[in-house]
């Protein structure tokens, strides 16, 4: 919100010598984020006056137009005499009256003018155009020409008002009141000790049955309609320097008189108004909500197709406007230069609209407007009525119009929003003793109205809807007394607490995947539905089962995630499509699941820690949250150089990846076969806990199926693991157990067994390890061979390196030997296997 100092004035009567700075040290202060005090005009030194246009000589022979002008400048040249400049421009003609700037003077930025010598000619001064006296945009990119009224010779830096401050104030969405200079006014009022003069403060007639005709079907969206009449208007009527010039300080540009008039009233007062040709609307007009599919082209000339959430203006035609954000091009109010079509009949709309429902239409259409920016930041319901009273008195007076005696005024019942806290509420928030009375008056200066003593009702005033309970009562008296007068005192948290053993496993997987070359990568816990059809899983899959927001940050991922991978994968993605094609990233983080039974959530007191129930009863009705933890890896994973060929990233990475994250858990996985939704039906393997004889499966790791790779645009080959974290290690002990070291020599001995195809090597594997008893210290395959000529059709030999060492003494040969019979012995009754000849 940009606020002109000499604007503000008008409303507080702050010292004279109170600069822009200082103003903004005080607003600062209050909370109010200043971020910038502009100053205009402030290299630009005089002369610089009105001139009058006299002769206009073309000159021949140039690359461009060029012209030769004398004008009258009174008394500014001190002689009296026509000034004569050469100009380029072409939007003034003889007789116009225009702005002059002689030698001697200096322009914005520095520019010195002098009488020079340029195109044959002598120029004593410039004709100048807005940009040339950083006015800012006002539409017409040429020459300035003043009203014929004003005076020859009369200084144009008091005129045009190019001296100024301007603050630039980056308005918090709590606080849509500062989104006006009424706002920002009681808040310098309150700051200096001043009085305000309000500028809503104003006679509104009664409203009356002869009004022009409105109806509100939605209440709920629309609690509040004034709407007025003004007839008459000049076609000629041209908005005023001052009123031109206010809406350029501000960031707006001037478009015509009628337009023009909402925007300085919404500026002033905080209240979005709309203006229709009343001869463009047909019948009543209406406020109600969209149909599904139905069509409307905006002010910005898009068609644009409704949402049936939408909030529209209608006449008997349809909508004419989306309620809160834009008007409709069937309304339109006609530029200025179209003096043959112009608008002479206005009706002015001035509607209180739902907060959320504008932010929404405004985020669907992505059409943020001035408007549709205080709408959803909350605008006094109140000041409609003086609102629409600013518009058709401004318009009566700078246009010639007519006001007429009827006034539509629709309200829906609504009582004050009231507030019950304990007149210490604000001292114990703050530590700070304010006392009863300073914190009555603080509440009073913001406009409440404040009734009893040890326990105080207070009533928010309606320009300020985000003071919704104590604490924000608490908070306008903190912060009007002076945050810097807060003293300063250290948190003392309590001893003997550190990290819970989910944060200390957390942070020790994340060091193991690093260690390992994985590198964390975390991504936004949202996603699109749409991204379960691009992984394959099947219709009825739990992972489809997701928690909606209701006001998402994008529509296009509206859910929260049920699996880390879409994020990881689109991760991988774009470092991929940016030259990275070596990638591991991991990433441990939580997955949100909808609950079977939804339970609306309980406030939690922010005076008192919560009781466990209350904790327990928010629990609830949370979605669950465990953790899980996943990698996706793609192009190299050992690099290939002199000291050899390299390898390339696969399943078994995948696979190590979750060993290595439940060795870390203190819990063992068992890894076998599996088919699950991404991943390649052939290479995927299914990551299993097992304890009492039951089984889980905890996640899956593997290579990603050719069909999804192409879906998510990855690289081929990628692998992906993901693993159940919670469930990891609620099955481990939670501590690493460190190796046992023993004095005495290793005992190895290699078995190569052959088995038939199907047979998964992890079951040899287990009944090895299971035959072989504590003798054994490791276990390893080192080689898997096929060869239907050798050892049969279906079948393949797998040999294992197995280490045996005793704790107590030197292993012989043959306790070494029956270790390893044993194991062989188990595995051929469990899995068939036998000794490879």
């Amino acid at each position: 919100m940009r606020v002109p100092l000499s604007w503000l004035r008008e409303y507080v009567d702050l010292p004279a010598t109170e600069t822009g700075r200082d103003v903004q040290a005080k607003l600062i202060s209050a909370g109010l984020e200043v971020e910038t005090v502009e100053l205009l005009g402030a290299d630009l030194k005089g002369p610089l006056v009105v001139g009058q246009v006299l002769t206009i000589e073309e000159l021949e022979g140039f690359k461009k137009p060029i012209r030769f002008c004398t004008v009258d400048v009174g008394q500014a040249n001190r002689t009296g005499e026509p000034q004569e400049i050469v100009c380029g421009a072409r939007n003034f003609a003889v007789g116009d009256k225009v702005v002059v700037v002689l030698p001697g003077a200096t322009l914005p930025g520095g520019f010195s003018i002098a009488a020079r010598k340029t195109y044959g000619k002598v120029s004593h001064g410039m004709i100048c155009s807005g940009e040339e006296l950083g006015m800012g945009d006002d539409g017409s990119h040429g020459i300035i020409v003043l009203p014929p009224e004003t005076e020859v010779g009369k200084d144009a830096i008091e005129l045009l008002e190019l001296v100024d401050e301007v603050l630039d104030i980056a308005v918090t969405a709590n606080r849509g009141d500062c989104l006006s200079i009424r706002g920002v006014a009681r808040e310098t009022a309150i700051a200096y000790g001043l009085p305000l003069r309000d500028p809503a403060l104003l006679d509104v007639p009664a409203p009356n049955a002869f009004g022009y005709p409105v109806q509100v079907t939605d209440p709920a969206g629309c609690d509040r309609f004034t709407a007025r009449t003004v007839t008459g208007l000049s076609p000629e009527a041209r908005s005023p320097i001052w009123l031109r010039r206010r809406l350029q300080k501000v960031g707006m540009r001037p478009i015509s008189l009628a337009v023009d008039v909402t925007n300085y009233v919404m500026t002033e007062l905080g209240q979005p108004l709309h203006a229709y040709d009343r001869t463009l609307v047909q019948g009543a007009i209406g406020v109600r909500r969209a149909e599904e599919g139905e069509k409307l082209v905006t002010l910005d000339g898009v068609e644009r197709t409704l949402h049936a959430e939408d909030l529209v203006i209608t006449d008997e035609r349809g909508p004419i406007g989306l309620a809160g954000v834009m008007g409709g091009a069937n309304t339109e109010i006609a530029d200025h230069d179209d003096t043959a079509n112009a608008t002479t009949d206005v009706v002015i709309e001035a509607a209180h609209f739902n907060a959320v429902s504008i932010a929404r239409t405004a985020r669907r259409h992505k059409l943020s407007s001035e408007a549709s920016r205080r709408f959803e930041r909350g605008v006094d319901p109140a000041a409609a009525a003086a609102a629409a009273q600013r518009s058709v008195d401004l318009l009566v007076l700078l246009a010639g119009g007519t006001a007429e005696a009827g006034v539509t005024e629709i309200i829906a019942p609504s009582a004050p929003h009231t507030i019950t806290t304990a007149a210490d509420h604000p001292d114990r928030v703050a530590g700070v003793t304010y006392g009863r009375e300073t914190v009555v008056r603080r509440l009073q200066e913001i406009g409440c109205d404040v009734y009893g003593q040890d326990e105080l009702i207070v009533t928010a005033p309606s320009w300020r809807p985000d003071l919704a309970e104590a604490n924000d009562l608490a908070e306008e008296v903190i912060r009007l007394e002076g945050y810097e007068n807060l003293p300063s005192t250290l948190p003392k948290p309590p001893s003997g607490r550190g990290l819970t053993h989910r944060q200390r496993l957390h942070r020790r997987i994340g060091r193991v995947l690093a260690g390992a070359g994985y590198v964390e990568a975390p991504t936004y816990p949202f996603l699109t539905e749409q991204v379960f059809d691009q992984l394959g899983l099947a219709a009825d899959d739990p992972a489809r089962r997701v928690v909606r927001l209701a006001n998402p940050l994008s529509d296009e991922e509206p859910a929260l995630r049920t699996t880390l991978l879409p994020g990881l994968l689109g991760a991988l993605r774009r470092n991929d499509g940016r030259g990275s094609h070596d990638l591991a990233l991991f990433e441990t983080g939580l997955v949100f699941r909808p609950r079977a039974e939804r339970r609306d959530a309980v406030r939690l007191p922010a005076d008192r820690r919560p009781t466990d129930e209350e904790i327990a009863r928010l629990d609830a009705a949370l979605p669950e949250q465990p953790r899980h933890v996943a990698v996706v890896l793609t192009g190299a994973r050992e690099q290939a150089g002199w000291w050899g060929r390299g390898r390339p990233a696969d399943w078994a990475d995948a696979v190590e990846a979750a060993r290595a994250v439940a060795r870390e858990a203190g819990a063992e996985l068992v890894v076998r076969k599996g088919q699950y939704g991404p991943w390649h039906p052939g290479r995927c393997a299914e990551l299993v806990l097992a304890a009492d004889g039951t089984e889980r499966v905890v996640g899956h790791a593997g290579e990603l199926h050719p069909r999804v790779l192409k879906a998510l645009g990855l690289p081929e080959r990628a692998c992906a693991m993901e693993l159940d974290l919670d469930a990891v290690s609620a099955a481990g002990d939670g501590v690493p157990q460190a190796p046992g070291i023993s004095t005495f020599p290793v005992a190895t001995q290699d078995v190569a067994l052959v088995v038939d195809k199907p047979v998964p090597a992890a079951e040899v594997e287990a009944a090895l390890r299971e035959g072989a008893g504590e003798l054994l210290e490791s276990i390893r395959l080192f080689d898997v061979y096929e060869n239907a000529e050798q050892l049969g059709e279906g079948r393949k030999s797998l040999a294992y390196a197995l280490r045996f060492r005793a704790g107590d003494r030197t292993l012989t040969v043959d306790e070494a030997s029956a270790a390893r019979d044993a194991a062989v012995a188990l595995a051929g009754d469990r899995t068939g296997a036998v000794l490879r000849g």
